[in-house]
């Protein structure tokens, strides 16, 4: 029961206690005083009509008129004159009914007064004796007039005092709120501060609530750091600080086989002319400051195109893989200009020939080494043109071309013709015995013939369009259709574009709240980028979405992990990590130690964590004892 509703019920005790001391003091007193007045009337009226009877002729008539003159102007219950032998010579009695105050109130507080009496004289001798009662009714009306006044005021106060003491609990216990807001926000696992209230007992739990929030911060901020630099150690070249060639290698792997970007894409290849020479000439210091700047340059070069990653893949020779670059042409002159205009200035003067650049296609499922071996030939060609010149393959490539406006009419078809589908598929547990969710993965019927594109095949340019709002708004519906067959949860992907579009989360919070039933079933990710991107909307979001009872979490986790420390008021349910850290996990101890460190922190929040792009089922039970709540690839379908 809530403060309001205990602080009403007091009210209402205690003024009931009050009026009800009040009403019987006050009602018993009126009644003597009441008593007390009609005592002296009944004895004073009794004397006075006595003297007048006394001075009159005492026949029967006479007496009976000066009697009945007096009943009617006097409001008595009776008057009554007897002979001095007892006998009645004339009365009058009141025969009409309580008026003024309800029965039962006469009833539950009788006015008792005795009758008025006096002597009637006839000369010498004694006519009779006179007895006469007012009627009570005036008394009992006057009584419950004051009664009913009394209860009038103690309501109208009781209900002031309840409206004021609603407002001044509220005022009192909105530093409880907060109090009680922070604890249920940890419970969520969203760690937030309030200000201390100036009640000192409020005071004192809120601050300690806040250094609570504090220091698992800072354990959290802490931890991130030292799990930072573990992955920095495992998966960066020590000089330059980009990946190096197996942490490069993985992700590349995860480009062509995997499904968060186009089935088409670029390779570009960056090689120093004479590495030896460098550091022959420029020592090793500024020789590693020149690959550090290099490195540098590259690794700016994927600010705004999500996936693009560079690595050092031997000693002079870099790659940038380019996801979002269709055309090798496109990505190699983006490159090379980056190259022209902010790193060989410094050196150039030093060493004109300083290096040579390729790009060559690639598309989905393609190997690794026959698209290296490609980038190796077209970078042969390039060193053919001259110093610092690039040199880029066409061929080779599968990507549907067509004008905006024909993707636009096939979109917006798609979504209303009902040729969006989802293909599902597993996360399973460590042990394969049971799934944590189906993952439903959005397909797009291209033509009656039945290809089917996967959505870095459709999404971007989705996205360059703004249509990825009711895209994902049908992925909701499909899911839900789903849920309603079948048992078990399904998790389904919103677009980093997507969560910012406001009107989507309005229509998104309409559609979930007619299916309560299913919330509870339905988890959302949204890939790490785009919540970096789009921080605050991902945040208001994941509210939203966890009020009506859905999951929510980060796909493709672990690529900003250094931003990591943002996510703690988020009140995430769920992670899966970026499949760089899982492929070839049983070889790579250095990614088994930051995984395990990553497991441990994630799951001090509560919060569960899946591998993504596990290849090989006999990796399960290495990724359970490094922590891993479940896991879904290739491996495990």
């Amino acid at each position: 029961m809530s403060l309001i509703k205990q602080l009403w019920i007091a009210i209402a005790l205690v003024m009931t206690l009050a009026f009800g001391g009040s009403l019987v003091v006050s009602v018993l007193s009126a009644r003597h005083y009441l008593e007390q007045q009609l005592q002296v009337k009944n004895l004073d009226n009794a004397t006075s009509l006595a003297l007048s009877l006394t001075q009159l002729d005492k026949d029967p008539v006479t007496v009976e008129l000066q009697v009945a003159a007096q009943f009617d102007v006097g409001h008595y219950r009776f008057i009554r004159v007897t002979s001095p032998t007892g006998e009645v010579l004339t009365e009058k009695v009141y025969e009409g009914r309580l008026e003024g105050a309800p029965q039962w109130f006469a009833d539950l507080i009788p006015i008792r007064v005795q009758p008025g009496q006096a002597l009637i004289q006839d000369g010498w001798k004694q006519f009779g004796t006179i007895s006469l009662a007012s009627h009570e009714q005036y008394a009992y009306k006057s009584l419950w007039d004051g009664t009913l006044e009394l209860l009038l005021w103690f309501v109208a106060g009781s209900l002031f005092t309840g409206v004021a003491g609603t407002f001044a609990v509220r005022v009192i216990t909105r530093p409880l709120g907060e109090v009680v807001g922070q604890a249920q926000a940890i419970a969520e696992r969203r760690f937030l501060t309030v200000s201390e209230p100036t009640t000192p007992e409020l005071r004192a739990v809120s601050r300690a609530m806040n250094d609570m929030v504090g220091r698992l911060k800072a354990m959290f901020a802490e931890e991130s750091a030292r799990l930072e630099a573990l992955r920095n150690r495992v998966n960066r070249d020590p000089v330059t600080g980009i990946a190096n060639r197996e942490y490069f290698l993985s992700h590349l792997r995860e480009i062509l086989t995997g499904e968060q970007f186009g089935s088409t894409g670029s390779l570009v290849l960056v090689r120093l002319a004479y590495l030896n020479e460098l550091n022959a000439k420029l020592g090793h210091q500024r020789a590693d400051q020149l690959l550090k700047q290099l490195g540098q340059v590259l690794f700016d070069s994927g600010n705004d195109h999500p996936g693009q990653r560079a690595g050092r893949v031997k000693g002079g020779e870099f790659a940038v893989m380019c996801p979002t670059f269709d055309s090798p042409t496109a990505a190699a002159q983006d490159i090379h200009g980056r190259l022209l205009r902010d790193w060989l200035p410094h050196w150039e003067a030093e060493f004109p020939d300083l290096f040579h650049l390729a790009a060559v296609p690639y598309v989905r499922n393609q190997g690794v080494g026959d698209l290296l071996t490609r980038a190796d030939q077209a970078l042969a060609q390039a060193q053919g043109k001259g110093p610092n010149s690039w040199h880029a393959v066409e061929d080779g490539g599968n990507k549907l071309s067509m004008p905006a406006e024909q993707w636009r009419t096939l979109l917006t078809e798609a979504v209303q013709g009902g040729q969006l589908s989802l293909a599902f598929f597993p996360v399973v547990r460590g042990d394969r015995a049971l799934p944590l969710h189906q993952e439903g993965v959005i397909r797009l019927q291209m033509d009656t013939a039945g290809q089917l594109l996967s959505a870095g095949d459709f999404m971007p340019m989705a996205a360059n369009l703004n249509l990825t709002a009711p895209i994902d708004l049908g992925v909701v519906k499909l899911a839900i259709d789903h849920l309603r067959q079948v048992a078990g949860d399904v998790a389904v992907n919103l677009s980093a574009e997507t969560i910012s579009d406001f009107g989507f989360r309005n229509r998104l919070v309409q559609l979930l709240q007619g299916y309560p039933d299913l919330c509870r079933r339905l988890l959302f990710e949204v890939p790490e980028y785009g919540v970096f991107k789009q921080f605050d909307a991902f945040r208001d979001l994941a509210r939203s979405l966890k009020a009506l009872g859905c999951r929510v979490g980060i796909e493709y986790f672990g690529q900003r992990f250094a931003e990591t420390a943002q996510l703690a008021g988020l009140g995430l349910d769920y992670i899966k990590v970026h499949p760089s850290y899982v492929r070839g996990i049983s070889t790579n101890a250095g990614n088994q130690e930051f995984l395990k460190g990553l497991c441990n922190m994630a799951h001090a929040l509560g919060i569960t964590v899946i591998a993504l792009g596990v290849e090989n089922p006999t990796d399960l039970p290495l990724l359970a004892q490094l922590g891993f709540d479940g896991a879904t690839g290739p491996g495990v379908r």
